[in-house]
């Protein structure tokens, strides 16, 4: 029996993905696990394997193209069989922002596990959950007409829905379409680069966090001396490796993730996460830092920070930049993750607002640190500060609740002795 080949789900927040690379041609024949295609997300481009042996048919799915999660991309025809063309669904990438992630064709798209946010054991396309989540609609009272009984959107035409309908999230920013922004400006005065996967996804997740979640905003400014003092000892006194050189270097970035790892634990009402059933209590600080790479940036995740050593944080943080960089993160290197730290400060600017990243309750945006006198006993005194301003969730983190967390966070910056007791 022939086998399908699907854009599968690679990240818990996908809906949509891009082919990157096909490593088969039409009619090659493949062996089960031999790397076919690879699936770009925004954080990493994967190797996505064949799940037979056979002859491989390619659809309508090209490189670059943004389809929809589920969507059927291949078949593999097995020994016996007849390997007939296979025409596939149509890319979205042809299609509008907003009709991307929709499938043309729904019914060919596979229902895949990890597509049922709905609670329903229903078969079901991914488009039809989608119609049925938007409409309020029970899929387990649908009869289906697909294959196997399998719910299609057309199916869904007369139901009736159980609950008010609910708005949908707008997927990329409301305003003028494309052609209308394009006629503002003269025709050769500018060019025109395509929405990739990763910065289409950044937009959406954007978008989603600004829309839905409550932001509000928490500034403070830290006094560096005695942690760039400490930073120079330690780094001073790293042991050498195989080929002398130090085995590893502290940066200011270091400090902070351990220094908000360690807040975060003593300040266990702002270490959680806002669900629609309950606030989750989070046991250990793992704390995501943002790593700009070109067209955009990724976010790993340095597990349980708070037990970690500064250098271990700080050959971690090297290691996972690295990869990211390189495009090789693994979900379990970016996913989930208490908070994260987006640090501006090389590049000069001294305070920003940063968009809280769900499932996130808080983010930390760090500027750089700058010299200036500030009165001591009456004189003034060269100091260098720092501006740090914590973005929260309101929903799930009050304001005492954020400034506090800010206060622990600073007096930790300022006596860094603390992060090692």
């Amino acid at each position: 029996m022939a086998s399908e080949v699907i854009l599968p789900k690679v990240d818990m927040d996908m809906t949509t993905g891009t082919i990157a690379v096909w490593h088969v041609k039409d009619g090659d024949t493949v062996k089960k696990g031999q790397a076919i295609f690879d699936i770009e997300t925004d954080k990493a481009a994967m190797e996505i394997e064949s799940p037979a042996d056979g002859v491989i048919r390619i659809g309508n799915a090209p490189v670059k193209a943004v389809l929809p999660i589920g969507t059927v991309v291949a078949m593999i025809y097995g020994a016996g069989e007849e390997a007939k063309p296979f025409a596939g669904t149509t890319p979205a990438a042809a299609q509008s922002p907003a009709q991307a992630a929709v499938p043309a064709k729904p019914e060919v798209a596979v229902a895949v596990a990890a597509a049922r946010t709905d609670g329903s054991k229903a078969r079901a396309t991914p488009l039809a959950r989608r119609i049925a989540r938007q409409q309020g609609i029970a899929l387990d009272a649908i009869a289906g007409t697909g294959p196997r009984g399998r719910i299609l959107a057309s199916d869904l035409a007369s139901a009736k829905p159980a609950k008010p309908v609910a708005a949908p999230v707008a997927t990329l920013a409301a305003g003028m379409d494309t052609e209308a922004v394009r006629a503002l400006y003269k025709p050769g005065s500018y060019s025109v680069t395509p929405l990739d996967g990763m910065r289409r996804t950044i937009a959406q997740r954007l978008v989603q966090s600004k829309q839905t979640v409550p932001h509000f905003y928490l500034t403070a400014t830290c006094t560096l001396d005695e942690l760039l003092a400490v930073r120079e000892r330690l780094n001073a006194h790293a042991p050498k490796t195989a080929d002398k050189t130090p085995a590893w270097k502290l940066s200011v970035n270091d400090f902070v993730i351990k220094a908000l790892a360690l807040a975060l634990q003593r300040v266990p009402a702002a270490n959680v996460t806002f669900t629609d059933d309950g606030i989750l209590q989070h046991s250990v600080s793992d704390v995501g830092v943002a790593v700009s790479v070109e067209g955009g940036l990724f976010t790993p995740v340095v597990r349980s920070a708070e037990n970690k050593s500064l250098s271990q944080i700080s050959i971690e943080m090297k290691e996972l930049a690295g990869k990211a960089r390189a495009r090789q993160l693994k979900p379990a290197d970016y996913q989930g993750g208490t908070t994260a730290v987006s640090n501006l400060g090389m590049f000069g600017v001294e305070q920003f607002n940063a968009i809280i990243s769900p499932p996130h309750a808080t983010i930390l945006a760090v500027g750089a640190g700058i010299e200036t006198f500030v009165p001591v006993n009456g004189q003034p005194v060269l100091k260098t500060q720092m501006k740090v301003t914590l973005s929260c969730d309101h929903r799930a983190v009050d304001g005492a609740v954020g400034a506090e967390l800010l206060k622990c966070f600073r007096q930790l910056v300022e006596e860094p002795a603390l992060m090692m007791a």
